[in-house]
């Protein structure tokens, strides 16, 4: 079997899809910082759904990284990687380096103002602004079809779809629900990192959403039940805990300020111990 395709400069990239094009074929590209797990191949399965062929990115963005988040201790191992979607029948991986994302002299920057303000922006500063850039450049360097996100990471889900929408991408972009352990905790690289107390804790946070999801059918309030969820959390040795928020689905907007019939989420963030988690779900 042939060896997974792999390039690494812009021009590669766009020669490559230029010829999945020649045959007519519709291009899925599924941006990621490597660490693959079961989640990322979801979003592959998810992708022969909408494309003939599948473009995987591999980068890791130091530009949404935090100051006192440490970008050297991203986990990086391309080598296993490229065996996993390789065995998972990925066409292509886009794996540039640093310098081929932000050569010398790069100084714009993509911005979302709104949809970054409030729940991880407010603990992550700069975050979606390096996650906008990068995801911008991503999807007009391969400019393919489709590309999916998992909606774990819901904020940054609709921050994408929003800049899609307002710089005029044509991309259609695809919200994969969240994969989830058996016991209900989302899939994450960052789940490795959980003592063996920790993990065991680690599902009260889906516990949690899904009581104030019901709270809120039962007609309770927002802010009551978030905080019968906060103290779920607390209790199961969540600290700290960063929010724990109702908010519109599509446009994050807090929930007594949408009108009445707006779809709603109910988001988390809390640490156990040295790990940040973060969830959510839909209330229906």
């Amino acid at each position: 079997m042939p060896e997974l395709a792999t390039v690494r400069t812009v021009r590669e990239l766009r020669a490559a899809v230029a010829g999945m094009r020649l045959t007519g074929d519709r291009i899925g590209l599924i941006p990621t910082m490597g660490a693959l797990h079961e989640a990322h191949m979801a979003l592959v399965a998810e992708a022969r759904r909408y494309a003939d062929r599948v473009v995987v990115t591999i980068f890791v963005n130091p530009t949404q990284f935090g100051p006192d988040e440490d970008f050297s201790s991203y986990p990086r191992r391309e080598a296993r990687d490229i065996e996993t979607l390789h065995a998972h029948g990925v066409d292509l991986l886009f794996a540039p380096g640093l310098k081929e994302m932000y050569p010398d002299g790069f100084e714009t920057i993509v911005n979302v103002p709104e949809i970054s303000r409030g729940l991880c922006g407010d603990h992550r500063p700069g975050h979606f602004a390096g996650v906008a850039t990068i995801v911008t450049k991503l999807l007009l360097q391969a400019l393919p079809d489709v590309a999916l996100f998992g909606e774990k990471d819901y904020q940054q889900l609709q921050l994408i779809r929003r800049l899609a929408h307002d710089l005029d991408v044509p991309v259609e972009i695809i919200g994969l629900p969240t994969v989830r352990e058996t016991d209900g905790l989302a899939v994450s690289s960052r789940n490795a990192h959980l003592s063996a107390a920790g993990r065991a804790a680690a599902p009260q946070m889906f516990a949690a959403l899904n009581m104030v999801a019901d709270r809120l059918r039962d007609g309770e309030v927002a802010d009551t039940a978030c905080a019968a969820g906060h103290a779920m959390l607390a209790a199961a040795g969540f600290a700290p805990i960063e929010y724990l928020e109702v908010r519109a689905a599509e446009t994050l907007a807090p929930a007594d300020q949408a009108p009445g019939g707006t779809p709603l989420r109910v988001l988390a963030a809390a640490w156990l111990g040295e790990t940040r988690l973060i969830d959510n779900i839909p209330i229906h």
